[in-house]
């Protein structure tokens, strides 16, 4: 009977685990540049917050690449002019929720505790804690408004 119901549940989700799947293979991906390029610039530039803004930027470009042509490859297209605007808008939702993670360790925990404002912190708080959240509320937004499944209203 459990071998049944968990077939059963394979059977239903299967769509969902593949995108997953290929999400989290983009998303390492881009993850290694976004955390490659911000360590390579906050040494130079000294504050963590513009490093983060210019890795991401660069990050979710490759990564719109990855996820429009393999991961939601399946889904109907609706035109660069439509889904690069809301890609990137999604992008800059998850950019928010993840410099918000860094600038309340580095500035406002930080100003209590130095501790705070060390590199490790910083990749602690930006690209584990921020990450990690905004990449939950990213593969929500793609596959709800981004690469969306059928024609759009009024197409």
């Amino acid at each position: 009977m459990p071998t049944a119901l968990a077939r059963a549940l394979l059977a239903r989700f299967e769509g969902l685990l593949r995108e997953i799947g290929k999400f989290g293979i983009v998303g390492a991906l881009c993850y290694c540049i976004d955390i490659g390029l911000f360590n390579l610039l906050r040494g130079p530039l000294g504050e963590p917050i513009l490093p983060k803004v210019i890795s991401t930027v660069v990050a979710a470009t490759a990564a719109f690449i990855g996820n429009r042509f393999w991961t939601w490859r399946h889904r109907e297209r609706s035109g660069l002019a439509r889904e690069y605007p809301l890609f990137f808008v999604a992008n800059l939702v998850g950019l928010g929720i993840t410099v918000a993670c860094l600038w309340i360790s580095h500035n406002w925990l930080g100003s209590h505790w130095p501790i705070l404002q060390s590199q490790l912190a910083d990749n602690l708080s930006g690209n584990v804690l921020g990450v990690g959240l905004a990449s939950l509320f990213r593969f929500w937004a793609y596959r709800r408004y981004v690469f969306r499944v059928g024609p759009l209203a009024g197409s």
